[in-house]
Order: C-alpha cells, then sequence, then structure tokens
C-alpha cells in the first residue's frame, strides 16, 4: 500500500489539459501526466543522454554526505517538490539516516505514476512515506504545504533544476513561505553555457519526451514540428529561458477524452520552458527573498549549481 494524498485529481488535470490547450499552452505538469510521458521520462533518465539529470544526481550523490552533516540527529521532514520518481532523493535520505536523522519523507508531485515511484522506492528501503499529488505552483496547493508549529524540522527539496519549469524569481518568493526559522532548501540550477544549452534539449531522446504528451493526444510527427528557442530574461543579468512549441504544419485535431482539440496550419502551441543561469544570479535569486547560503557545490563539469539556503 503507497499512501498517499490528493489535492490534485485525475478529472481536474484532464479538465486543465483541456483549457491549457485551448488557450495554446502547456505547462510543465503535463510533460509528466500522460503514460506515454511517463515511459519517454524514465527513459530519457536511464539513457544517459540527459545531462541535467546525469549532473544533478550525480552532484546529489558526491554532496549527499556533506549536506547531511548539517542537520542534527533526530527528526526530520524531508518534502520534495517535483519529486519525480524520487530516485536523487533515495540517495539523500540514506545520507540522512546515515547521521541519525530520522526521516518522514513527502514526495509532492502533479505524476500520479511518478508518485508512486518515489514512494514505492522509500518504502522499500524502509523510510516513512506520504506522498502529496498536488501542483505547488498553485497558491491553494502551497499554502496546504505550509508547515504547521509543531512539526519537525523541514529540509525543502527542489532538485533536477526544477526551479526553472516556472518563473524562478516569483516562485522563489513563494517557496520562501515554506520555511521557518531553522527549516533548509536544496536547490539546484542548470549554468548557462550559449549555443551548447541548447543544443543539450534539442535532441532525439529529449525530443521523443517533448512529443510524448502530444502523441498521447493524436498529434504525430508528421503533424508539424518542434521548434527551441533560447533568449535572455532582461529582469536579471545572468537569466536565461529555453522556450519550446509546436507549429502545426497543417490542420490537427487533438483527442482528448473525446473532445476534439483543433489546431490550424501555422498555429503554435507553446509548451514548457526551462530557465538557466549565471551562478551568481541563481544565488542573487535565493539571496533577494531572504534565504542565505550555507553550502554550495557544481557538477564535475561545472554545469551545474546546487545550493542549501535557509532564511537569513
Amino acid at each position: 500500500m503507497i499512501p498517499t494524498q490528493t489535492l490534485l485529481t485525475e478529472n481536474a488535470l484532464a479538465e486543465e489539459f483541456v483549457s491549457a490547450f485551448r488557450e495554446r499552452r502547456l505547462a510543465e505538469k503535463f510533460f509528466y501526466w500522460f503514460p506515454l510521458s511517463v515511459r519517454a521520462w524514465l527513459a530519457l533518465c536511464s539513457d544517459g543522454a540527459y545531462r541535467n539529470y546525469v549532473r544533478s544526481r550525480s552532484l546529489i550523490a558526491r554532496s549527499a554526505d556533506a549536506l547531511a552533516r548539517h542537520f542534527a540527529p533526530g527528526p526530520l521532514e524531508v518534502v520534495s517538490l517535483g519529486a519525480g520518481q524520487g530516485d536523487k532523493d533515495l540517495l539523500l535520505l540514506e545520507a540522512l539516516r546515515a547521521h541519525g536523522v530520522r526521516v518522514a519523507y513527502l514526495p509532492v508531485d502533479t505524476s500520479q505514476a511518478l508518485l508512486e515511484l518515489a514512494c514505492g522506492g522509500a518504502l522499500a528501503a524502509h523510510f516513512v512515506a506520504h506522498g502529496i499529488k498536488a501542483d505547488f505552483a498553485r497558491p491553494d496547493h502551497l499554502a496546504a504545504l505550509a508547515p504547521d508549529p509543531e512539526t519537525p524540522a523541514r529540509l525543502v527539496l527542489l532538485l533536477g533544476n526544477t526551479l526553472g519549469a516556472f518563473d524562478p524569481i516569483a516562485e522563489a518568493r513563494e517557496l520562501r513561505g515554506l520555511l521557518r526559522p531553522g527549516d533548509l532548501l536544496i536547490v539546484d540550477g542548470e549554468l548557462y553555457g550559449d549555443e551548447t544549452t541548447l543544443a543539450g534539449y534539442d535532441n532525439p531522446l529529449n525530443r521523443r519526451f517533448a512529443w510524448a504528451p502530444l502523441h498521447a493526444v493524436g498529434i504525430r510527427d508528421s503533424d508539424g514540428e518542434l521548434v527551441f528557442e533560447a533568449r535572455d530574461d532582461t529582469r536579471l543579468p545572468g537569466l536565461h529561458v529555453i522556450a519550446k512549441h509546436f507549429r502545426a504544419g497543417r490542420p490537427v485535431a487533438a483527442l482528448m477524452g473525446g473532445e476534439e482539440l483543433r489546431l490550424d496550419a501555422g498555429e503554435r502551441l507553446a509548451m514548457s520552458h526551462s530557465y538557466k543561469y549565471a551562478p551568481e544570479t541563481l544565488l542573487r535569486i535565493l539571496g533577494d527573498v531572504g534565504l542565505a547560503v550555507r553550502w554550495q557545490g557544481t557538477s564535475d563539469d561545472r554545469r551545474f549549481l546546487m545550493a542549501l539556503a535557509g532564511p537569513a
């Protein structure tokens, strides 16, 4: 039995998908919702070609012991936002346990399938685990994740460049509300590398992942093209975004629960984006919302930055 709490129902997700498609945009959560998308995501991670997954996981593996030393023995609530399959989290949970920390693991994700994998892995490793099916980008869901005064110390995880799937400036401000004095956050992000960053996304395996939600509703590769674009976000120096969209090459009709969703030739469907940073820019975003960095590390190729931070 996998214990979970549902704040976001499957019916609500289906309604949101139809509404979002009609508005010509697909948010990040829909890329992990369909079974085809979950399969494509797991394949992307297992192959080793998705460098950000490799960078984030290897950085956690290398740094887990050093990070665990920041926590005193005793109870700790670990809340993982956008936990996915939870394999990176499990590396840190094991290190915390080795230092005498008694972990209660709360993975949060919109994907029921990935949430089950995260909880199942933690339970198999004999951790207390309780999944929460929620969209932490929604203010009401984020409020539901706020700690009660009597709950143990908390560690919030936001791994795999997940902050970059949203507006990082706004989202960091919202996430600050999940931390009390003494609570900590581990967040990471991809460091921008000009054309090499774009090339890391525009490759066959990542295209398969990006196509998956379109394939799930009957849109085929021959119906149009996926376009990846890099641009600067002028709000902060060193803040960049990789955006993508589907451009219909002919009239297409997606099918969702018997409902037909049409795109005319030439129409665009905006898809999820991913923010990238200069090192000082990610640290500035944390500092601007009142978080002080206690530890930081970078991947072996210096393209991924991870920080442990808490209320200043």
